[in-house]
């Protein structure tokens, strides 16, 4: 399965989670969310930025694609145990089905999203 959606010259769809929201922008999504836990301090983290930034705009539709900033969200930060960043998470129906720290290529992001979309309703 190839996922693409439109062209690359629309706007970002990335959201910016926070511990007030992420239960209805995440859990509550009706499409996949990518999460990509980051702080800006984090060189990694950085490095990794084009690469959502990019995913979103190609898998709008398809996807939500959503960032948290740990500092400034620590209560979702630690309810999942997240202890490494960049750490991205691809939730699907209020379960969180993959995760993977640190950065990562974009080929590798796409096969994890593929991977929850292809077990969708099984």
């Amino acid at each position: 399965m190839a996922l693409s959606n439109q062209d690359n010259n629309q706007s970002s769809s990335v959201i910016y989670v926070t511990d007030e929201n992420f239960f209805s922008e995440v859990l509550q999504s009706q499409l996949p969310v990518l999460v990509d836990f980051w702080a800006p301090w984090c060189g990694p983290c950085r490095i990794l930025g084009p690469v959502i930034e990019s995913l979103s705009k190609e898998l709008d539709g398809i996807i939500k694609v959503a960032k948290v900033n740990v500092d400034e969200n620590p209560k979702i930060a630690g309810t999942l145990q997240i202890q490494a960043i960049p750490m991205l998470a691809v939730f699907n129906q209020g379960s969180l089905l993959k995760a993977a720290a640190g950065v990562r290529p974009k080929q590798e992001i796409v096969n994890m999203i593929e991977t929850v979309i292809a077990n969708e309703g099984k």
